[in-house]
């Protein structure tokens, strides 16, 4: 990868090897439309086609579509396939390298840098996607089994179906927000004593506020209704990815969820980070899943091994008095079942995905108790407190904490292809 003539410091997130796309609106323009992150800056794509020419980043037999980066989302753009994402991502790491082809476009041109290229700070996000469907999975296995054991004992864990398909449920697409959006803390039905019988719920503001560290993944492509995708075509259906905090209220979820799953518990709030980092950033680090010893079906195999992503994955809980902890720290590949995996299933009966439609990983947990990806298992289900910097403790979360999720790649010397954050502040009820 070459180096850019902007100067991108080599722990960013977002280097040349990346190039995320996300909804912006800048001083200058505050109507929605497309950019992308490079370095500490953004790149004003409207402005970049609109003064350079839309042929100059869209390929031959795309240019019937110059105003695609002048949408309030990236659907249109999505809607344009794996392609033509290639083509235009690797058109603008060649306008931002120091060897560029085309230098009297953009680096050689002071005037025109000064009106596209814009300090982070001074742009506003937006949620990336038009999102009509969300469907969360539970492709975390850790997470899963430790959950199990909570519930069930080590013996009865996992259901018999875990290791035979990739389960899942539908979210609430309407409740997705974007990173640094504000999670009012949901009311619900709870039992204040389990164990009292007759069981007799209160409604009341959620006492087990929890996260859920999880990656989400866009799609591009849509399939006809009756019609599924093939595992070999599931990649072909992949925009991009972000990370995901499918917030959960633990006491709601656990009157609620018997026997159809869950409902007030998980459909008040799920963020998602603002950039969407494409298919093909993220390929240079495909690696192996959990093995799973269950012989698949024929349509949930893959013909290569490395189907899940080595992304290091990082949660800080701030307090309302500032202080700032790490609670956990794990890795994308603690996962059993692959994103195609997730597509082909979902496709199973017919059912048709839209561009748009997000899908979640489920929580990512790793193999030991502090690479939980939620509170409910780092407290050991509010049995145990989470010592944080300052000297307070935590087992569900506070009004006034701060979550926030980091992720990133590692490649090779300021190739780094990361995420930025995921954030969210809880309001009280």
């Amino acid at each position: 990868m070459a180096r850019s003539w902007l100067d991108i410091d080599p722990s960013s997130d977002f280097s040349l090897a990346n190039i995320p796309f996300g909804i912006i609106d800048t001083p200058e323009d505050v109507t929605r439309h497309v950019g992308v992150a490079i370095g500490s800056y953004v790149l004003d794509l409207k402005e970049l086609a609109h003064r350079i020419g839309a042929n100059n980043l869209l390929p031959f037999g795309a240019h019937s579509t110059p105003g695609v980066f002048e949408t309030r989302t990236l659907n249109a753009f999505a809607k344009l396939g794996r392609s033509v994402h290639r083509h235009v991502r690797e058109r603008i790491q060649d306008l931002l390298s120091e060897n560029t082809s085309c230098p009297h476009l953009l680096r050689d041109n002071a005037e025109l840098r000064e009106k596209v290229l814009w300090p982070q700070h001074r742009v506003r996000m937006f949620l990336p996607m038009d999102i009509g469907d969300y469907t969360d999975f539970y492709a975390g296995y850790h997470h899963a089994y430790a959950v199990g054991v909570m519930f069930r004992g080590p013996a009865n864990a996992l259901q018999p179906n875990y290791t035979h398909l990739p389960v899942g449920y539908h979210g609430r697409a309407s409740s997705i927000v974007v990173s640094g959006t504000p999670v009012r803390r949901p009311v619900g039905q709870i039992l204040l004593d389990p164990k009292a019988e007759p069981k007799q719920p209160t409604v009341a503001p959620s006492r087990k506020l929890d996260i859920e560290l999880e990656l989400g993944c866009f799609i591009t492509k849509s399939n006809d209704l009756g019609h599924p995708v093939s595992i070999d075509e599931a990649e072909k259906h992949v925009f991009g990815y972000v990370l995901l905090n499918d917030w959960s209220a633990r006491d709601i979820q656990t009157w609620e969820y018997v026997p159809l799953g869950p409902f007030n518990g998980k459909n008040f709030t799920t963020t998602i980070s603002p950039w969407v980092v494409l298919a093909d950033a993220l390929e240079p680090f495909k690696t192996k899943g959990i093995e799973n010893p269950t012989p698949l079906q024929d349509y949930l195999k893959e013909k290569r091994e490395e189907t899940v992503f080595d992304i290091q994955l990082e949660v800080d809980l701030t307090t309302p008095d500032g202080n700032t902890t790490t609670i956990t720290k794990t890795n994308g590949k603690n996962l059993m079942w692959s994103f195609p995996q997730m597509i082909a299933h979902h496709t199973l009966g017919g059912c048709p995905l839209r561009k748009g439609d997000l899908l979640g990983s489920g929580t990512i947990s790793g193999p030991v108790p502090e690479e939980s990806g939620s509170l409910l298992e780092l407290s050991e289900g509010g049995k145990r407190v989470i010592q944080l910097n300052g000297g307070e403790g935590r087992t569900f979360l506070k009004d006034g904490d701060t979550v926030t999720f980091r992720g990133f790649c590692v490649g090779k010397e300021g190739e780094r292809v990361g995420f930025g954050e995921c954030t969210g502040r809880v309001e009280g009820a």
